[in-house]
């Protein structure tokens, strides 16, 4: 069953904004190792996840482009509208909305990361790359890991404001840390979709963001 977006947030209750942070956007973690995702019908989802390690391991284009790639299969098999993301060095930041009212968040995380952290596996085996040892974790069961263990970061925005800031918030990410002077020119985000118009790495569907 498909959610109607608009009467969703006509029809949510007045919740304050979950950014109480004036001047910069502050996730939440989820308790260790007890990750919980919310599964709300009409609900847009703030996600992060990180790498292993926090190391630098979205550096590359190539490993950009894979994880683009992810992004946009999964949306496609799970039905969920990309609205904003930003991809830096050690982590992703992505709004989605999910069309469907049945849903799950943890299926949709492993729609993403899963393929990303195979390829860049058997990418770095077949090269015999010294690089892989920075994956290794030590461990039998898994011996290796692209991504941070757990569930990551989901926030739950049921409120406009909410919406924009967070959407500010991952556009400017590379102007904060120093990569480029003006969001537009950080080629890994939606701002281009935003500001310009034009189609960046990653579909963004528009079309049940509500108006102010």
């Amino acid at each position: 069953m498909e959610v109607h977006h608009h009467e969703i947030f006509k029809k949510s209750p007045p919740f304050a904004s979950v950014f109480s942070c004036p001047a910069r956007y502050t996730v939440r973690p989820m308790e260790n190792h007890k990750y919980q995702h919310y599964n709300i019908p009409g609900d847009p989802h703030g996600l992060t996840f990180i790498c292993y390690k926090k190391m630098r391991f979205l550096k590359s284009d190539y490993a950009r482009e894979l994880l683009a790639r992810a992004i946009d299969a999964a949306s496609y098999k799970h039905n969920f509208a990309v609205w904003a993301y930003v991809i830096m060095p050690e982590h992703l930041h992505i709004l989605i909305y999910p069309r469907n009212e049945n849903y799950s968040i943890s299926e949709i995380l492993k729609s993403i990361k899963q393929p990303v952290a195979r390829q860049i596996v058997n990418h770095l085996k077949e090269n015999n790359s010294p690089k892989l040892q920075l994956l290794a974790t030590g461990t039998r069961h898994h011996p290796y890991r692209f991504w941070q263990d757990g569930g990551g970061y989901d926030e739950v925005i049921r409120t406009y404001r909410g919406l924009i800031r967070f959407v500010d918030y991952l556009h400017e990410n590379p102007v904060v840390r120093g990569f480029v002077e003006n969001a537009v020119d950080w080629e890994w985000s939606s701002a281009r979709d935003w500001i310009l118009g034009e189609k960046g790495p990653v579909e963004i569907d528009l079309e049940y963001f509500p108006m102010r």
